[in-house]
């Protein structure tokens, strides 16, 4: 089935003025380990994670609450110029012995998103409740990552899609009885392990008035899909100052509407369309990437509408294409990115039609 999301919300008409000097987006960056000895690949060092932290002071980046940054921008609010937000996934406790003490010392508001197996069971390499109480005073927020950390598209051996369905469930109403009972209140805030939703998940979180992340990068705005909202790794290869200035400076596509084609991958190359509002924009330069094969082709079938299809097929995992575009002042760059699967038979992944 063909997935289609419009996004032409004239601001004007809602009563925002586009004269205030403020932001109408939010670069949000991802981390996991604050250490040099856990794996490179989600790991900043303590080092690394200083000197980001140091950038975003020096240049004036007002480091703002997730929750409360997202709810203003839903509301067509406008944030602080430079705004960003920070965030955690998986709740390590490198977090708090190597993360901790270098926002404290900034001021830096921050989220930790939470998955409450390790925690429960009291794991060394995990944060504990009474820790995260302590990061609260001091401007943490503990969210959503389910109990278990599972691929959450995934079915366990005869399981139904019933069957599965209500797993998810209790995964994602355990983790927010637990936040509630240990720490009072939850922010209804959920980030999808691995990065993977369907249609099916997405619905439960809006059911529950939840915001979701997944893991395509690009920044949030007021027409954001808000139960699937992008964020910036900054850990790993993403790690380098220079990679984390220009995600820092990074806009919203100015999409009016984008079609994927679902989140599933078939044995054939994904295409994504994209139509650009009306505006001048530097429409030749824009660049499309597909994650292991270089750039995609790029079919401009109007002067406002693009096909961008990857070379060949995705190989089983999760692929991805991103797409930047300059702006006019040559300062930022524009920003689209989505992710598919592409499924193997022994997985037992939930069909595309859930």
């Amino acid at each position: 089935m063909l997935s289609k999301r419009y996004c032409g919300i004239v601001l004007g008409a809602l009563g925002v003025s586009m004269a205030v000097q403020a932001q109408d987006y939010l670069p949000v960056l991802q981390y996991h380990h604050v250490s040099a000895s856990s794996p490179k690949s989600t790991s900043v060092t303590p080092e690394q994670f200083t000197e980001h932290m140091d950038y975003l002071k020096s240049a004036g980046f007002q480091v703002v609450d997730l929750r409360s940054a997202l709810d203003d921008l839903k509301a067509h609010k406008p944030l602080p110029e430079k705004a960003v937000a920070i965030s955690f996934d998986d709740a390590y406790r490198s977090i708090y012995q190597a993360g901790f003490p270098i926002m404290k010392e900034r001021n830096f508001p921050f989220t930790v998103f939470i998955n409450t197996e390790p925690v429960e069971r009291q794991s060394r390499s995990f944060l504990t409740w009474e820790q995260m109480k302590e990061m609260e005073a001091s401007g943490g927020v503990f969210a959503n990552h389910t109990i278990r950390h599972p691929y959450m598209l995934r079915k366990e051996k005869g399981e139904t899609d019933q069957d599965w369905l209500a797993r998810m469930t209790h995964e994602v109403d355990t983790v927010e009885q637990l936040l509630n009972k240990h720490l009072g209140h939850s922010p209804k805030m959920l980030a999808y392990p691995y990065g993977e939703s369907n249609r099916q998940i997405r619905d439960m979180m809006k059911d529950r008035g939840i915001m979701a992340f997944g893991q395509q990068s690009g920044v949030v705005s007021a027409e954001s899909d808000f139960e699937n909202l992008p964020r910036f790794p900054a850990s790993g290869a993403y790690a380098t100052l220079s990679t984390l200035k220009t995600k820092l400076n990074a806009k919203p596509m100015p999409l009016f509407s984008e079609e994927t084609g679902g989140d599933f991958a078939t044995d054939q190359p994904v295409s994504i369309r994209l139509t650009f509002k009306e505006g001048k924009y530097r429409l030749k330069d824009m660049a499309c990437y597909v994650a292991g094969q270089g750039k995609a082709s790029l079919n401009w079938v109007s002067k406002t509408e693009v096909v961008a299809t990857a070379n060949k097929p995705f190989g089983v995992g999760r692929g991805r294409i991103n797409c930047t575009m300059p702006d006019n002042s040559g300062k930022h760059y524009y920003w689209y990115s989505n992710v598919w699967i592409r499924s193997s038979a022994d997985q037992g992944y939930v069909s595309e039609k859930s």
